[in-house]
């Protein structure tokens, strides 16, 4: 079921995107994970204003850091999925399991290494119009829409 499926943020910049990200989760039955810190105040106004009603139906689980993320990764046994535009697997060329955790980097630095080298899998979304990057809330729909279509 696709349900078992998540959204994460590395240390998110921009509320609104959050927060699209939160409603994105909320109707399609997937948590939403923050890797902290985030660049804002997740109880910032913008971010409420993204979220509008649905941050009340969003699963929200707040991570401390990278290392408290990867401690409760690792002890429920999920699978990590990078999105990155310095994959080379399509997205769409990958088989999606129950229990994935689909990750995004900082809209304004993408993931550290230690976040590249800790993923199961490195995942792009192909570009083939030349823009350097789709914004974060986008591609997550991409990611989580193509996931859920998967796995029905």
């Amino acid at each position: 079921m696709h349900r078992d499926l998540r959204i994460a943020l590395y240390q998110p910049d921009i509320p609104g995107n959050t927060g699209a990200i939160l409603r994105l989760g909320a109707c399609l039955g997937l948590a939403v994970d923050v890797i902290e810190p985030a660049g804002f105040d997740l109880s910032d106004r913008a971010l409420k204003r993204a979220g509008m009603d649905y941050l009340a139906m969003a699963a929200l689980s707040r991570h401390a850091d990278w290392t408290a993320f990867e401690a409760w990764r690792k002890s429920e046994g999920r699978r990590l999925l990078l999105f990155s535009t310095r994959a080379a697997l399509p997205y769409t060329a990958f088989a999606f399991e129950p229990g994935d955790i689909l990750l995004f980097g900082r809209e304004s630095a993408g993931a550290p290494e230690v976040v590249h080298s800790a993923a199961d899998a490195r995942l792009v979304i192909p570009m083939p119009g030349g823009g350097r990057s789709l914004n974060l809330a986008m591609s997550a729909a991409m990611a989580a829409g193509e996931a859920v279509r998967q796995l029905g």
